[in-house]
């Protein structure tokens, strides 16, 4: 194990595909010379060179649409967009030939695409540059949506992105890439897709948490211990697929839920969450499933109230004793 932040090991992942398999190349804005916006594959360009390390045009169409004819044809392409706030110029793409190949075509195309992407806010970028629109693109049955919360999840679960036959739009939180945690150094480290996790157990409440949340749960659930309250944190980890297992097992024990995302509450994670709660366990319910979700307005740029609007380990610690008190 060594310890590393996020950047560090979503880098090493991508480092140690391209090593073992050379059909995997990464494309996008400033991912060559530069090193990637984020830094993320900086010294790539030098090492693999300009063929697998390929610079692009300021240009989501051309980068998601290129990277899907050439996960048609037999290679393995990690195509880097600058923000997810692109993503929707490149929309189209994604939702009409990626998501939909495979199944169009009776199962001959697999489309083994790795579409990697910075989602949300908090860093003053102003409302078009800080959306966190994960929830969106997980309503897209045949696209895998995923986002880690810690650096050993990025590792594992980005290598096993790059390894599937699937198409997966793989999320990175850009607020959590200095985010420090211990990694496994085995090269064949690999976390399943489409499986939460429990990070912290519990009995009295179930905090249920997805990305940038899961360390802001975790810090709420060492406050609710200072109260002699145990709350069982779980990690999405993955949109879709929504593994649920964890969630309706803990409920089953603590009958009591908060779901905490960074995106808008309508229509949002925390809404498929809870429905499926009060689908799958509503006998068990004893007091009304919280959410815990950014104020329903565009991001503010002003530092201040741009904190004000997203949701913060403060809120998630007074839903749980809402819960609790209910």
């Amino acid at each position: 194990m060594t310890r590393m932040t996020m950047r560090e090991a979503i880098s090493k992942a991508l480092w140690e595909e391209m090593e073992r398999d050379e059909r995997v190349f990464i494309q996008g804005e400033e991912v060559g010379l530069w090193g990637g916006t984020y830094a993320v594959t900086k010294g790539f360009y030098d090492h693999f060179g300009e063929k697998r390390v390929r610079d692009t045009p300021i240009a989501e169409s051309a980068i998601v649409g290129s990277a899907i004819g050439a996960a048609m044809t037999g290679l393995r392409p990690v195509a880097e967009l600058m923000t997810i706030n692109f993503a929707f110029v490149a929309m189209d793409h994604i939702i009409n030939e990626a998501a939909k190949l495979h199944y169009m075509f009776g199962g001959q195309f697999k489309l083994p695409l790795v579409i990697r992407a910075v989602s949300g806010g908090g860093r003053q970028l102003g409302a078009t540059h800080s959306q966190t629109p994960d929830a969106i693109f997980a309503h897209f049955p045949g696209l895998k949506v995923v986002s880690p919360g810690t650096p050993a999840d990025a590792k594992g679960l980005l290598k096993s992105a790059i390894r599937s036959d699937d198409p997966v739009l793989f999320i990175e939180n850009a607020t959590l890439y200095q985010t420090k945690g211990e990694v496994p150094d085995d090269e064949d480290y690999l976390e399943p897709l489409g499986k939460s996790k429990v990070q912290r157990e519990g009995d009295d409440v179930t905090i249920v948490a997805y990305s940038k949340m899961v360390p802001a749960a975790l810090k709420a659930a060492d406050m609710l211990a200072g109260d002699g309250i145990n709350a069982e944190v779980i990690d999405l980890r993955s949109l879709r697929p929504l593994d649920m297992d964890p969630i309706i097992a803990s409920f089953k024990r603590t009958n009591r839920a908060v779901i905490a995302e960074e995106g808008w509450r309508s229509y949002g994670v925390g809404s498929e969450v809870s429905s499926r709660i009060y689908e799958m366990a509503f006998d068990y319910v004893d007091a009304p499933v919280k959410r815990v979700a950014q104020a329903e307005v565009p991001l503010p740029y002003n530092a201040e109230l741009e904190q004000l609007a997203l949701p913060q380990t403060e809120d998630i610690y007074h839903a749980a004793k809402e819960v609790l008190n209910g």
